[in-house]
């Protein structure tokens, strides 16, 4: 099982930048493929950017350029997943979850699917406003 943790959220100005961090811990954690994901109320929620094990990025249209996923911390007990997310916008307000799934023994993918991932964080508010 795996544990996620997510931080960094709060609110912002148009324009200005935040970097999300999520703390993962548990089992087998050097094997997951991760992700992140957002929902407004009263909207779905959708992937923004996710990553695999290789290191492969794969991107939203909607953040493309804004938005920089990464692992910033590697050790067989935790990693670290980040986001940072530049010249944000209203409509980027929503509710910010980190997913992960291992990629044993079946493979993963940096998907921006969220029924590909099986361990998700409580999430962080991210409010976009002047």
């Amino acid at each position: 099982q795996v544990q996620l943790v997510e931080s960094g959220g709060g609110s912002v100005q148009p324009g200005g930048s935040l970097r999300l961090s999520c703390a993962a811990s548990g089992h087998g954690i050097s094997r997951l493929c991760m992700g992140w994901f957002r929902q407004a109320p009263g909207k779905e929620r959708t992937g923004v950017a996710a990553i695999d094990i290789g290191g492969r990025r794969n991107y939203a249209d909607s953040v493309q350029g804004r938005f920089t996923i990464s692992i910033t911390s590697v050790d067989n007990a935790k990693r670290t997943l980040n986001l940072d997310i530049n010249n944000l916008d209203p409509e980027d307000t929503a509710m910010y979850y980190c997913a992960a799934k291992t990629s044993w023994p079946w493979g993963c993918r940096a998907s921006l699917g969220a029924s590909d991932f099986d361990n998700w964080g409580q999430g962080t508010q991210v409010t976009v406003s002047s």
